[in-house]
């Protein structure tokens, strides 16, 4: 017997599957229902709508990969630490939560307008923290960065990259791919730090 409360995780736990694999066009409400085990009526009364359940995944990541920025970065500093450990958190939710990562970056197009604004707004204090690590970086002439929001834009990208292809039983540990993506992204802006294989360790922090 289910107990009080499974029903509506299981109905998002189906939804996220679905749009993962589907993507939300292609999903119907039904499929939802059906893959969550309950009636379409008790699914409408748990959720309300698709796009309600949408919202609220999307939602709900970027909540989470924000909580863990700030969780990551604590009371340091250094804007190369704080870059440091900006793309270790990044690299690590996007490994750990590959299906929310994937509906996030792929179905934001398919929010109302409503929906869209306030997850952009959640979004922006994301990339808040990396856009103020990174001006503070160039600004003490730790980074060599000519275009500020490109280098962003492009470093997020490649750190979002991994949910496509992380892979559990794959030849690197998520660990290990966080820690070359922190020195790759070291090396794209211009820090000696990239270079020097002692000063880093698994924990973002200078040897």
């Amino acid at each position: 017997m289910d107990k009080p409360g499974d029903t509506p995780q299981r109905v998002r736990e189906a939804a996220l599957r679905l749009f993962a694999a589907r993507g939300f066009e292609a999903t119907g409400i039904r499929d939802v229902a059906r893959d969550a085990g309950v009636s379409t009526a008790a699914l409408y009364h748990y959720m309300g709508s698709k796009q309600d359940l949408l919202l609220e995944i999307i939602r709900g990541g970027l909540h989470e990969l924000t909580a863990g920025a700030v969780e990551a970065l604590g009371d340091v500093d250094e804007p190369v630490d704080r870059l440091d450990r900006l793309v270790r958190a990044h690299v690590t939710y996007h490994g750990r939560k590959q299906m929310v990562a994937l509906v996030s970056d792929n179905e934001l197009r398919s929010l109302d307008a409503p929906s869209l604004k306030s997850v952009i707004k959640i979004r922006d204090r994301y990339e808040a923290l990396w856009a103020e690590t990174i001006a503070a970086g160039v600004s003490e002439g730790d980074f060599r960065i000519d275009d500020q929001k490109l280098f962003r834009l492009g470093l997020m990208q490649m750190c979002t990259g991994v949910a496509y292809w992380y892979q559990a039983a794959g030849e690197l540990s998520l660990p290990a791919i966080a820690e070359k993506f922190a020195v790759l992204a070291l090396a794209m802006a211009g820090s000696p730090r990239a270079f020097d294989a002692d000063a880093t360790t698994p924990g973002g922090a200078s040897a």
